[in-house]
Parts: structure tokens; C-alpha cells; sequence
């Protein structure tokens, strides 16, 4: 048996791998395979790895299902826990509720709606749409107003700060918006490629950047792990 400080530093070490919730694989743009996604994130010390493939009514069907499945094979021989989840993306706004339902139905334990951002022309309304879907995250809202995010907020659904170029420009203008409203904030990659995966100091460094003091960046991560935990039904 393990003297307690060694088992100690051994669960406080488990807590501080990177749990992202938010990444592609080649069933969207992404440029791995859900397995080499996931065994990647586990050689950078990820505990857990949400594969949010884009999608919208042309492919939901076959892709949701296809990371369900994938999740359910992979998952007991890896040292890593993977979510099956969808990014709904560039849906019309009026279309995006009934695809994060479709979503869930199909099996996506985290649903993410592609937020409206200064990088893409995603629809005006987006954000408004993807509060009141109540969808898990709205990744990279960096145009959010004052009032969506109150009612992301209010609905329980998260903002993202994202460490991905370009999306990530407003990465400050997204935090000061959580903080006005009391929307939570958690921290993804939106990684492509085996590159995006960051570490949690780079993570660390992501938020601070984006105006956050110390505590309020741990919280990120706390958010992160709260999310996590209810995908998998902890």
C-alpha cells in the first residue's frame, strides 16, 4: 500500500490532467481518426476528451451514432475517458433547438453549438438560439452580448474560452461577459490536429490571459470536470 503523501500527490496530480471538451476527428474536419485522436490525448496526460464532430441535418445521423459507438469500443481498453458529443454548426438559429435534441437522442453527451465569432459568418442570433436550446456549450461566442450570456446563465449552459487562433481573439471579451452575467466558463482546444491539444499550463496561461485571476481560472477547470461528470453520469 502507498504511504498516504504518495497517494495524496497521486490524486492531486489525476486532477490536474486536462479534461477538453471540445475537439474534431476526420468525421467532421478533423484530421484523425477518433481512436488516434483519443490515443493522442492520452500520451499529452488528457483525463478525458470530448469528440464533437460538426454537424447539421445533412449528417447528425451517421456521425453522432458513429462516436457513440467508437466512445463504447475504445473506451475500456485506453486510460482516458472519451465522450461522444456534435458541435451544431452554422445551423440557421430557428433550426438549432430541434438538432441539439436530435443530438441527445442520438446519444451526444455533450452537445456544443458553434458560437457566433468573429473568425466565421455564423448567423446573428446564434448565440441566443444556443442559450435557449440549452445546449451544453456555446464554443467561442466571442460576439456574445450581455443579455445572451445572462441567459446562458440562466439555462445552465456554458461559454467557452477557446485556445484555438482566431476564435480565441475575444477570448477576453467572452470572459468579462460570463463574469457580468454568472454564466460558467470552461476552457477547450477545438483541436484539428494533433497539435492543438495543449497542456494545463498552456491552458492555464490561455485564461489568465483572457483576464481571469487565479481562482477564477481553477474554477474553469472545476466547471470543466462538473460537465464532465454529468456526460458520464458521475
Amino acid at each position: 500500500m502507498a504511504p498516504p503523501f504518495f497517494t495524496f500527490c497521486a490524486w492531486f496530480g489525476y486532477f490536474l490532467r486536462m479534461i477538453d471538451l471540445h475537439t474534431h476527428s476526420l468525421l467532421s474536419d478533423g484530421l484523425l481518426l477518433p481512436a488516434e485522436l483519443a490515443r493522442r490525448a492520452e500520451e499529452a496526460d488528457y483525463r478525458a476528451i470530448a469528440i464533437t464532430d460538426h454537424v447539421d441535418s445533412s449528417n447528425i445521423d451517421t456521425v453522432v451514432p458513429a462516436l457513440v459507438r467508437a466512445a463504447a469500443e475504445l473506451g475500456p481498453h485506453m486510460g482516458i475517458k472519451i465522450i461522444p458529443g456534435a458541435e451544431i454548426t452554422h445551423v440557421p438559429p430557428a433550426l438549432i433547438a430541434a438538432l441539439v435534441g436530435r443530438a441527445r437522442e442520438l446519444g451526444a453527451l455533450i452537445v456544443i453549438v458553434h458560437g457566433e465569432t468573429i473568425a466565421e459568418p455564423v448567423a446573428p442570433g446564434t448565440n441566443r438560439a444556443a442559450a435557449e436550446s440549452s445546449c451544453d456549450i456555446i464554443s467561442h461566442p466571442g460576439l456574445i452580448s450581455d443579455e445572451d450570456a445572462s441567459l446562458a446563465s440562466e439555462r445552465g449552459v456554458a461559454l467557452e474560452i477557446t485556445a484555438r487562433a482566431g476564435h480565441g481573439i475575444t477570448n477576453g471579451h467572452v470572459a468579462a461577459c460570463a463574469l457580468r452575467s454568472g454564466a460558467m466558463l470552461v476552457l477547450n482546444t477545438d483541436a484539428h490536429a494533433p497539435g492543438d491539444l495543449v497542456t494545463r499550463e498552456a491552458a492555464m496561461g490561455v485564461l489568465l490571459g483572457a483576464g481571469l485571476d487565479d481562482a477564477r481560472a481553477h474554477a474553469v477547470f472545476a466547471y470543466s470536470e462538473k460537465l464532465m461528470r454529468k456526460a458520464l453520469g458521475g
